[in-house]
């Protein structure tokens, strides 16, 4: 019989092998084949062999890998656990994304490349006001207060170090006890460049070794042994990385320096010296190791900066909150806040959780969200999010979203997803890596090999120490960073600044795009029309009569154009009347019966779905409205029309200055819009369009974006509704206004927080800046192992004489991951 299963957690053609030869010699397996791509595994088996035999055979093997049934799904979505502020979220994954977006639960390396896993930065929604007894610490709870078992007063409970900040603590504390004795290590080394030695005065050449050889063991099996591991399981899954380079160089020279140490008899003579001793290279292992190390620690410290922008919006989340109960006000922990909780806000507090304002006013200062600095005035009615702060007035919200369901929350998981997404350029070095690892050793043995037939003598000395040059300066480190960490940067970067990038793909395509599609309403302009004007046909019904029936079609659509008919027949006090078979016509209108009547409201289109004619007066009263760029709704009542509703929208008054600055950066503006040409052509004289499309329904507007792509143009698509998000999909780039539907940003691969046409130019600018310093970290990551690996196997020595130290290379080594880092960090004071 044979059966098809998901195997989970394989990422090369390493794994792929290894995961096939452990289900294979699983007792009464015919035949086992796996599929890296489709992650599947087909198994022959004689009798049904049980599920959990093939998962406990991969368990004992490492457990890296996990076999579920047919259709489960490989990559489950992860359930972040709610843990408090301080304490990390239990989520860790690898800063070079060999992984893709798979995450680990707990902190150590990864399993391809070796690299320590990174703490995903989150919000929580777990109070950190809570207190405890200095007595009796079982005591805690969530304000100060007295001890009820000895009446002390308690103090704040302190958050737990990061894992982030652990492990930086912990390479920290191995690098000091690395560097103590590696310093002794070295310095009796170069002391034989010293005539005469003073210290053999004290004792001989092969007593001193021994005391390298002693000192050295904290070193390699204590402080770097970790490097060992790494290599090992690099070669043990074939997933070869910077560690195999590592784990080969230092563990030879230090494996040779023993070898030579307890048997020197077994070396040719060219090894030895004056004193009979074999020449032993406990210094460059352990200060290869060392520098290694050193390499790592400046590493995360460095890492921990990449992420700054997300930590600065985790600051923006408070502890507490004043919730109002019946008249009384209480503090309470942000956990403890339920939707439909009033709050009092008071003057300098950020805002607890996302709401509406029931009571009050005041200015919002939103600039950590939505990148502008000037506070925002917000009254009874008004939106207000999680973590901006409030000005210098009292107002009572009411609680709607609260925990992972607020924008700030949202924002930073968009952030962490997006920072973990793999760029498509990053696959030019994924696929140099690929082969890097086993040219390098491949050269190292050649380089070997050269130096020990033509090398001066000792040529096997000279032959020994550049192969190890060669695998230590040959680190692909630099090289897996180059893309990922320039992505993390730039993508908190947005966020700062009101730009939510979906995925690292869209940041990179935003680059190339040079067609730009924008909806009308709510892109371009405010989104927030308002009734102007009614109008009514004949004599069968009065203005208020046809508001009414207006209203009541209206209540039951969410179109911005009906909020603003309702909202209008609010003020004019009209009663709202039962409307009974509503629907609504996508791009055309809505319709219904009132009163036993069937109404229909809607654009020309919905007239003609509704079969009502429309005479050529009523279509110039219309008109003369639409040539001032107002929309015009028609109103058909037993399919004769009888009035019409004029609304307004006034444009934005930063989308003219926006498309400006797009338009001067070589992109073309198109404006699609359902409403109709004499609208649409009153608000694209006044931005300066030439280009615009009128009377658009969703599929057009697809088609319009498909019909720019045949042509070869890169589109991005901009819009805020239901309607827009077939396009948004479709395009290249789709990005979704913060102020729109939760359909379109959904659809959307960037969104912009405040919802205006300068959000666009922000990401475009920022897409420049990252993709220019992607380029640059590959560049120098490129160029730095092309000079570095050919010195360091001595092709100068020939000419000038020179070689590289394997020391000097470790050193070099290192900093070369640190200066990708580095140079990523600038993107931090780009301006965008």
């Amino acid at each position: 019989m044979k059966h098809t299963y998901h195997i989970h957690g394989m990422s090369c053609n390493g794994c792929r092998m290894h995961v096939e030869a452990t289900l294979s010699n699983v007792e009464g397996v015919a035949r086992a084949s796996v599929d890296l791509q489709k992650a599947q595994a087909t198994i022959e088996m004689q009798t049904h062999i049980p599920l959990e035999t093939f998962q406990k055979a991969l368990e004992n093997d490492g457990g890296r890998y996990s076999i579920h049934p047919p259709g489960e799904h490989d990559h489950p979505k992860k359930e972040h656990k709610i843990k408090p502020v301080g304490q990390g979220t239990g989520v860790f994954y690898c800063p070079m994304q060999c992984e893709g977006d798979k995450t680990y639960d707990k902190p150590g390396d990864c399993a391809v490349c070796g690299m320590d896993l990174v703490e995903e930065q989150n919000l929580s929604v777990a109070s950190t006001s809570q207190w405890t007894c200095p007595m009796h610490p079982e005591v805690i709870q969530d304000g100060p207060g007295s001890c009820p078992m000895c009446g002390m007063d308690l103090v704040p409970l302190e958050a737990d170090l990061s894992a982030e900040e652990k492990a930086y603590r912990k390479l920290l504390k191995k690098f000091r006890v690395a560097l103590a004795f590696t310093l002794p290590v070295f310095l009796i080394a170069m002391s034989e460049m010293l005539h005469p030695n003073p210290l053999f005065e004290v004792m001989g050449q092969y007593a001193w070794n021994w005391v390298q050889f002693a000192l050295s063991l904290p070193v390699v099996f204590w402080a770097t042994w970790m490097f060992f591991e790494r290599a090992y399981r690099s070669i043990r899954f074939w997933n070869l990385n910077m560690f195999t380079l590592i784990g080969i160089g230092s563990g030879i020279a230090w494996m040779f320096s023993v070898v030579a140490l307890i048997l020197p008899d077994v070396f040719p003579d060219q090894f030895k010296t004056e004193s009979g001793t074999v020449h032993v290279y406990f210094e460059a292992a352990v200060v290869i190791l060392t520098l290694v190390l050193l390499g790592q620690l400046l590493e995360a410290r460095a890492h921990s900066k990449t992420n700054s922008a997300i930590k600065e919006l985790l600051k923006l989340a408070p502890n507490k909150a004043i919730r109002v109960v019946d008249g009384e006000e209480e503090v309470v922990g942000i956990d403890a806040i339920e939707i439909g909780n009033i709050l009092r806000v008071k003057p300098g507090d950020r805002i607890p959780v996302d709401g509406v304002i029931t009571e009050g006013e005041s200015a919002i200062d939103e600039s950590m969200i939505t990148g502008e600095p000037l506070p925002v005035t917000k009254n009874v009615g008004d939106q207000v999010s999680s973590g901006t702060i409030n000005g210098n007035r009292t107002f009572l919200m009411q609680a709607e979203k609260v925990g992972s369901d607020t924008l700030l929350s949202q924002i930073i998981s968009m952030v962490n997803e997006a920072s973990r997404s793999r760029a498509p350029i990053q696959k030019l070095a994924d696929t140099v890596s690929a082969y890097f690892v086993p040219i390098v050793v491949l050269v190292a043995l050649v380089t070997f090999g050269v130096w020990a037939i033509w090398g001066p003598d000792p040529a096997y000395v000279y032959a020994l120490v550049n192969a190890i040059a060669v695998l230590i300066i040959a680190c692909p480190c630099a090289l897996g960073l180059a893309t990922p960490m320039s992505v993390m940067v730039g993508v908190g970067k947005g966020a700062q600044n009101g730009v939510l990038i979906k995925n690292a793909e869209a940041l990179e395509k935003m680059y190339k795009i040079n067609t730009l599609i924008v909806d009308k309403t709510g892109t371009i302009t405010e989104g927030k029309p308002a009734v102007e004007h009614i109008g009514s046909f004949g004599n069968n019904y009065t203005k208020n009569e046809i508001l009414e029936l207006i209203v009541a079609l209206n209540s039951n659509s969410e179109h911005p154009l009906a909020e603003a008919a309702v909202a209008h027949g609010k003020e004019k006090k009209i009663g709202v009347k039962k409307v009974d078979n509503f629907s609504a016509v996508t791009g055309k209108g809505v319709e219904g019966t009132v009163d036993g009547k069937k109404l229909a409201l809607g654009n020309l289109k919905m007239m003609d779905y509704a079969l009502t004619p429309v005479a050529d007066v009523m279509k110039a009263e219309a008109k003369r409205f639409q040539k001032q760029g107002k929309t015009v709704s028609f109103l058909s009542v037993e399919g004769i029309l009888e009035g019409y509703m004029v609304i307004g929208d006034r444009i934005k008054a930063s989308s003219a200055n926006a498309i400006r600055e797009l338009q001067a950066k070589g992109i073309d503006v198109v404006m699609l819009t359902g409403d109709n040409y004499d609208t649409a052509k009153s608000v694209a004289s006044e931005l300066g369009l030439a280009d615009f499309r009128a009377g658009m329904l969703p599929e057009d507007k697809l088609k319009e974006v498909e019909r720019l792509q045949s042509q070869g143009n890169v589109v991005a698509m901009a819009g805020d509704g239901i309607n827009d998000s077939p396009a948004l999909a479709k395009s290249d780039v789709g990005i979704a206004m913060g102020t729109g539907t939760d359909v379109a940003i959904e659809s959307a691969a960037i969104t912009l927080v405040k919802g205006d046409l300068l959000g666009i130019v922000k990401a475009r600018k920022l897409s420049e800046a990252v993709m220019k310093n992607i380029k640059q970290n590959l560049f120098f990551a490129l160029i730095y192992n092309t000079l570095g690996v050919p010195v360091a196997a001595g092709v100068l020595y020939p000419v000038f004489g020179i070689l590289l130290s394997p020391m000097i290379a470790a050193l070099a080594m290192s900093f070369s991951s640190v200066s990708v880092i580095t140079n990523a960090l600038r993107l931090r004071s780009v301006k965008i």
